[in-house]
This record gives structure tokens, sequence and C-alpha cells, in this order.
């Protein structure tokens, strides 16, 4: 498998998260529906191991929940509601597993790139429940899914435990030493946020030939900037809205 992610420009972080709730099938379905390819989601660990679509450590944010995921099982995160808070029309839509975030990218034909968001504790178990949902069912005519995370340990069980996916170092500011760490998880992406990323970093990455990303950003005029530096793709909450601004580039 190809460790170089083939990202497009635009990328829809959560989803669409301007038009939809983030992390929820009804967001991903909206995403494709304005014409994104690609999809940014968070997965995180229930109580009893199952591998969820949220961002939070706790659940107040985006569901009618209470308590954090990690305490939780995924009996009682299935019945919440993670749509209400939004806009009501989208009352009633749920949390999803991965495996149905998965299933529904393959039926909308898009490409995926999971965070994997970990609790202090249980790095290696969230690696590998994503790694075993997606041998079981990813389709294999979408192109590999891009595993990312800000937590090293994370990064490093993927490694060990022999990830066939290509893996991506999340960042906020470039740190001086992220070549040696890239190397060390063997990644093959960094995004990093736009607004601490500087020409002279986005040079640097590029320069090693690696992918780079930049989030999270609705602006067409900083996009073409961030491209005109070598940044190959960007993560939007208004992905339509980028590639709409981006006049062919």
């Amino acid at each position: 498998m190809d460790k170089r992610p083939a990202l497009p420009r635009v990328i829809g972080h959560r989803g669409a998260m301007s038009y939809a709730p983030e992390n929820t099938l009804a967001g991903f379905r909206e995403a494709a529906r304005r014409g994104v390819t690609w999809i940014e989601f968070d997965t995180r660990l229930s109580a009893d191991g199952v591998a969820v679509i949220i961002h939070d450590a706790r659940l107040e944010r985006t569901t009618s929940g209470r308590g954090p995921v990690a305490g939780t099982c995924f009996g009682k995160i299935a019945g919440l509601d993670a749509g209400a808070w939004f806009a009501p029309e989208f009352a009633g839509e749920r949390v999803p597993r991965l495996d149905e975030a998965v299933r529904l990218a393959g039926e909308l034909g898009l490409g995926v790139n999971i965070e994997l968001k970990p609790n202090r504790q249980h790095q290696r178990e969230l690696a590998s429940a994503v790694l075993e949902v997606l041998a079981e069912g990813w389709p294999r005519h979408l192109p590999p899914a891009l595993l990312s995370s800000f937590d090293r340990k994370v990064l490093a069980a993927l490694r060990k435990l022999g990830s066939p996916w290509p893996s991506g170092l999340l960042v906020k500011s470039l740190p001086r030493n992220w070549h040696r760490q890239v190397a060390v998880f063997g990644c093959s992406c960094v995004n990093a946020a736009h607004d601490r990323l500087s020409r002279a970093d986005a040079q640097a990455v590029k320069s090693r030939g690696f992918v780079l990303g930049a989030y999270t950003l609705d602006d067409p005029a900083r996009a073409r900037e961030l491209f005109g530096w070598g940044v190959d793709a960007v993560f939007s909450n208004a992905p339509d809205v980028v590639m709409a601004g981006l006049n062919g580039i």
C-alpha cells in the first residue's frame, strides 16, 4: 500500500461543520452533497472498546449525554441525540461507530482522514481497534485512509502493530524536531494549524518529500496563499466555499 496519501486540495473538517452536526453521518452526507471528495473525522473508544466518531473527550457539547466517552458504554452512547444541539432538523442524529462511518464513506465515495484521539491509558487499544475495523471493512474502491494523531504514543502503536495505512503527524506549530518525529513514527504526512504555519515551515516539509496539510480555514484567499507555499491540502468547515474560491488552481 502506498504510504503517501493522495489528498485533494480541500478536505471537509468533521464532515461539513458549517452545515451539519460534526462527526455525524448526516454531516458526511452533506459534505458529499456539496462536492467534497475527502472528509476528516475523529474517533475515540467507548468504555467497552467500541470505536465511535466523536471529537471531545466528554459527551456534553455535541450530544444529549453527560460524562466521559471513555467511561460510557456504547449501548448508552448509541441512544444519545447528537444532532439537536446543532439545529432542530438534525434531532435524532446519533453518534456513529467507526465501522458505520467507513461503510457510508464507501457508499458516498469519500476518502477519509481518521484522527485518533485516545485517553491517556488506551493508545494501543485505540490503534488496534481502528486497524481491526479497517482490515475488516475498508471499501477497496476508495484510496487508503489516512490515520493521524497528536498523540505520539498512538502513532508509535500504529507502527508497532504493523499498520499498512498512511499516517500523519498532527501538530499546532511545526516543532524543530518534526523530521525526527515523522521518521520515528513512519509518517508520510504532516498536518499543522494554518495560522501557525509559515512559508519557511511549508518549504521545509515539502523539501523533504512529505505531504503537508493545514487546518482549519474557511477563507479561499488564505487557502490560495497556502497552496502557493506548497501546502497540499486544507481542512475546512465550509469546504464548498473554499473550493469555489480557488478559481481552478
